[in-house]
């Protein structure tokens, strides 16, 4: 079989998707936890003023700010690219899916899980 002569078998590929998404969830969640732990130490004794709604900075709406603030070592930075890395994992796991499918040659598969990329593609730059 195709698969096994390129050593990516089912059980392979699932054990590597496995680690991906365990992975990925480790790592997003420590980078939030130092996020929080930097913004507790800078901001843990403010009192906050609940009479004004204040909404997310501008710089945590995109990618540029959030690596901006993260390289500055801002707490919401951090947090905010623990979640950015916390939602890249599926997009992620479905991306190493495309390549695991093409080492398979299976072609269908590889189709339809490029379908779902786009898809999810789409979703995040146009949603």
């Amino acid at each position: 079989m195709a698969s096994e002569r390129s050593g990516w078998t089912d059980q392979r590929v699932e054990q590597t998707i496995g680690r991906l998404l365990r992975d990925g969830l480790i790592i997003a969640a420590a980078v939030v936890v130092v996020g929080a732990v930097v913004y507790l130490i800078r901001h843990g004794a403010e009192k906050p003023d609940y009479r004004f709604f204040n909404g997310q900075p501008a710089d945590l709406r995109t990618i540029g700010g959030i690596l901006r603030q993260t390289l500055d070592w801002r707490g919401m930075g951090l947090i905010q690219l623990g979640l950015v890395l916390l939602l890249a994992t599926p997009v992620a796991r479905v991306a190493f899916s495309v390549v695991a499918f093409a080492l398979q040659r299976d072609r269908f598969y590889v189709l339809v899980t490029l379908v779902v990329l786009g898809i999810l593609s789409y979703s995040i730059l146009h949603g």
